[in-house]
């Protein structure tokens, strides 16, 4: 039986050559001699066409060289227009400064429009010219300029295309590498024949001094973090072009964080956030907890990751933590963030002190009543009264800001009311001055704790007692406690709709505790007590978003 040739190689010589190869040992398979036949080095090696270059069908030469090592990339314009504002906009008619690629020899046209057809059987060149094509190919390429000082961010730039490389780029497109066409001609052989004496001669002479040459490795020098970190992102750019996974650090959250903040930023710079976003966020959201714990340390620096990877949950994770805690980190928010996320900010804040506005309210007017009904007054149950007067007072020191410190008295005026004026307008200022809402947070929280144990405890309730002797004793004392225990449990009813939280964080640690309780009986789990300190009760939409939500 005739053995049949190898269907599944692509790239294959010419039928006058396969066919002298089978017929001079027809008992030999071709496959058995194809695998015999080594590649490396020699001048049948031919290139491939798979990302990061793709020497048949690229069109977009990029070079990136950072701390003496560089980096090559030869890609399409088509999937770098898609992807990126930066590259639409600079291949454009207005701003290209393409080369036009010679057309190759017939011979070498006809080599390759074999491996060629397998290159564009993906679907995305189909609109290319090959290079059998009669339409001369463009050829666009980008240098990585560091810039002149310090202060410079490294930016890709277009160059002239050049003749010699265009010319080299073509000739490697051969079956037969980057040789030329007349390495086999009679002129070619009669040479290398008459210099066979001087290359024996001369490999010896390469022989014995091949370990006195120095590597390539001793020559270059270590790579900086700064170039190696500036390497990776924009292979990692690249990478998500193509679709495939950025290689980030998948262990350490930190490590990661940094990684993924570097690489938004520099699609920020291309304008190819949309791309990107989506891969930083999935890669940041397999962390889970550690993430959410990682937000809750640092919400400002991940509210601004989420903002451009435009991930909805790193955003909301974060926001609420903002607002919770406002105004802490005021100042760093209003600089670095654009004016949408300012809004969205200030309005869920608002959203959460007019909440609390109400709920104060409604705390203020708590009262006690006696057994017929009637709230207690001084004048009907005394001790009941000294509960509730127990309870406001811990209840405005705790919710109201610190007060303002004496001013200094004025030795230059010696009016009689000088003192009393300053005691008042100290006390106007303290009254006008709202509290922040981090303060009020850890109030409402311990109004909301489930055991009340926190405040207004055994000991504080009898050194209040004991102010007033003829009132102090046992039974008293008792009875004093259970009433402000009644406030508490009145208070803990109040306050719940505060209680209720948005965070993943509590979220996922509220569904390990089973019969977790909700806020109002509204299927808002409450957030377990010592997890934060603030106020985490916001709830964020998806039309709070500052981007537009895709169906």
């Amino acid at each position: 039986m005739i053995s049949q040739p190898d269907q599944s190689i692509t790239l294959r010589g010419p039928s006058s050559v396969v066919s002298a190869r089978t017929s001079s040992r027809p008992h030999v398979s071709s496959r058995s001699k194809r695998y015999n036949r080594s590649h490396a080095g020699g001048s049948s090696y031919a290139p491939q066409n798979e990302f990061p270059v793709f020497s048949h069908s690229g069109d977009v030469e990029i070079l990136i060289k950072a701390g003496g090592k560089e980096n090559r990339y030869l890609l399409h314009k088509h999937t770098l227009t898609r992807c990126s504002g930066f590259f639409e906009a600079s291949t454009s008619q207005e701003w290209s400064k393409a080369s036009v690629l010679p057309l190759p020899e017939p011979s070498s046209r006809e080599l390759t429009r074999i491996g060629e057809e397998s290159a564009s059987s993906s679907g995305n060149e189909l609109g290319r010219p090959r290079a059998n094509s009669p339409v001369p190919r463009k050829r666009w390429r980008y240098e990585l300029d560091p810039g002149t000082g310090g202060d410079d961010i490294p930016m890709l730039v277009q160059k002239e295309g050049n003749s010699s490389t265009s010319t080299d780029s073509t000739r490697s497109n051969s079956l037969f590498g980057g040789g030329s066409t007349t390495a086999n001609t009679p002129a070619t052989r009669k040479v290398s024949g008459h210099s066979h004496t001087h290359s024996t001669n001369s490999f010896f002479r390469s022989v014995a001094n091949l370990s006195l040459a120095p590597t390539k490795g001793n020559q270059e020098s270590p790579l900086s973090q700064a170039d190696a970190d500036l390497l990776r992102d924009y292979d990692n750019l690249f990478r998500i072009f193509y679709n495939y996974s950025p290689v980030l650090d998948s262990i350490n959250i930190a490590d990661a964080y940094v990684q993924c903040k570097s690489l938004l930023t520099l699609a920020d710079q291309y304008d190819a956030l949309a791309v990107v976003g989506p891969r930083v966020d999935h890669h940041l959201l397999q962390f889970q907890s550690r993430l959410w714990k990682q937000i809750a340390k640092y919400p400002v620096s991940y509210l601004r990751l989420g903002y451009l990877s435009r991930s909805k949950v790193i955003f909301q994770e974060a926001l609420i933590h903002v607002v919770g805690q406002w105004p802490a980190g005021e100042r760093s928010i209003r600089q670095s963030f654009p004016d949408i996320v300012l809004d969205i900010i200030e309005d869920k804040v608002d959203e959460l002190e007019e909440t609390v506005s109400r709920i104060e309210s409604r705390l203020f007017r708590l009262n006690l009543t006696n057994s017929r009904g009637e709230r207690v007054t001084p004048g009907t149950s005394y001790l009941d009264w000294l509960a509730v007067s127990l309870f406001r007072q811990w209840l405005a020191d705790n919710t109201s800001p610190a007060p303002m410190p004496a001013p200094a008295p004025n030795r230059g005026h010696s009016s009689r009311d000088g003192g009393a004026t300053s005691r008042a307008a100290a006390i106007v200022a303290s009254t006008s001055t709202p509290p922040n809402l981090a303060s009020l947070g850890r109030a409402y929280r311990t109004l909301g704790s489930a055991t009340g144990t926190n405040y207004l405890g055994h000991d504080e309730c009898k050194r209040f007692l004991k102010l007033t002797p003829e009132l102090y004793s046992r039974d008293n004392l008792r009875r004093f406690e259970k009433r402000i225990d009644e406030l508490k449990s009145a208070a803990r009813e109040i306050v719940r709709p505060l209680m209720g939280s948005g965070l993943e964080l509590e979220l996922e640690r509220g569904a390990a505790m089973p019969g977790a309780p909700s806020a109002g009986g509204s299927g808002v789990p409450v957030a377990p007590s010592g997890m934060t300190s603030y106020l985490t009760c916001v709830r964020v939409m998806e039309r709070d978003l500052p981007w537009a939500i895709e169906d």
